[in-house]
């Protein structure tokens, strides 16, 4: 996207990191890059090898915008939020040998009239699937743990209709869709409009929403009729107290089962996301959690550790109480910070049990049976035993690093 918004006269290449190794002898004129808090340390090693060899660096990305500062002694420029309106004032100034420090904006851009993703920069193989779009920025709530709402805004913009099926339309091959939006429902009336959109061009596509989807029939009728299989929802957290202490007002754990019930009612798979570690968490969480998800019969599920990010309202108060651990942002996969009401290698070792737990062959089994969905029985099967196979050993890896 960034890419898009670059001046035709100037040749562009990528490297993804995750499925190419980059290299640093290129002979480029410019290096951008963009980075989150877990890439944070690795951005700057990269930076700062292109720096000693003369090359100007490019910081952008939400880890770069929330400290700035810090970035700035890796770059010689540092993009602070969205890149649209700043980027090719970037360039303007880089032709003219006169790069600024810092470039941000008064307001938030409009999404309306967005260039196409220059998708045929990707590399052409190492992807599960290309076809990745947003329609939307920004998330209506407020949770403390997440940091969308210090980049995107608390309100929620969303594309023009015409310009989503302009992006639609270019897509040249591949039946998977994925939308990176943070909610894909932030909306429901625009969400509606997107999915009847999206009907005619029979896509299989997942998402992103947050669990109110559950609520309207109408909308879950319209998401599996234009192609949708598989949900990935923000639960956070089984207990009442988390999630009144976090902000996160949309979930009402009572509301859980039945919300589950309805939209697997519809043919669409739910992968649950839940944290670990909170204040309001004590040892027990770990067990009640997988047991509430293998009674949801959740399809997948996904378990964090609370990662106190910059930007964050829990950030700033693990802070205050001089409660993290460590700001080395290579780090932050890991437990980081004090917790409340158990140890850090509790937590550590907790969350470790509980993806073990969940993707034990005997729970996919009472979970999945021979259940089908729109994704089929037998490629819920297949995901759960990616994860199971994918994550696990990763995960003790890891550990096996930390502890080294």
């Amino acid at each position: 996207m960034v890419a898009a918004q670059t001046p035709n006269d100037v040749d562009i290449s990528l490297t993804d990191e995750c499925i190419a190794a980059i290299d640093l002898q290129k002979e480029i004129d410019l290096v951008g890059i963009s980075a989150i808090t877990t890439t944070a340390h690795r951005a700057y090693e990269i930076a700062d090898a292109f720096r000693t060899k003369g090359v100007k660096v490019v910081l952008g990305g939400v880890h770069p915008s929330i400290l700035p500062e810090e970035a700035s002694q890796h770059a010689d420029a540092v993009v602070i939020g969205e890149a649209e309106g700043i980027w090719s004032k970037v360039i303007d100034d880089f032709k003219a040998g006169g790069l600024k420090s810092f470039y941000s904006q008064e307001r938030r851009p409009s999404l309306a009239g967005l260039p196409l993703p220059r998708r045929d920069l990707f590399a052409d193989s190492g992807y599960f699937v290309k076809n990745v779009m947003s329609t939307s920025r920004g998330c209506p709530f407020s949770c403390s743990f997440c940091s969308v709402g210090f980049l995107f805004g608390h309100s929620y913009r969303f594309r023009p209709i015409d310009d989503i099926r302009r992006e639609l339309d270019s897509f040249k091959s591949g039946k998977i869709l994925f939308f990176n939006d943070d909610n894909i429902v932030g909306n429901f009336n625009f969400a509606k409009d997107l999915f009847r959109v999206l009907i005619p061009y029979k896509k299989k596509w997942y998402a992103q929403a947050s669990i109110n989807v559950a609520k309207d029939d109408e909308l879950l009728a319209l998401a599996r009729d234009s192609g949708c299989f598989y949900l990935f929802i923000g639960f956070e957290s089984i207990s009442p107290a988390v999630l009144s202490a976090v902000g996160k007002k949309v979930n009402v754990v009572e509301e859980y089962e039945e919300a589950v019930q309805n939209i697997h009612s519809h043919g669409i798979a739910v992968h649950g996301m839940f944290v670990f570690g909170f204040d309001e968490d004590d040892k027990g969480v770990f067990e009640r959690t997988v047991h509430f998800c293998r009674k949801l019969k959740l399809d997948t599920a996904s378990f964090a550790i609370l990662a106190p990010y910059p930007g964050t309202a829990i950030y700033e108060s693990l802070d205050k109480a001089g409660r993290i651990l460590t700001k080395d942002w290579s780090r932050y996969d890991d437990v980081v910070f004090e917790p409340k009401q158990m140890s850090v290698e509790t937590l550590r070792k907790g969350t470790d049990w509980a993806w073990r737990e969940f993707y034990k062959l005997p729970s996919i089994y009472d979970r999945l049976g021979i259940r089908t969905h729109t994704l089929s029985g037998l490629g819920l099967w297949a995901m759960n035993i990616y994860l199971r196979s994918r994550y696990i050993p990763e995960r003790a890896r890891r550990m096996q690093t930390i502890g080294s």
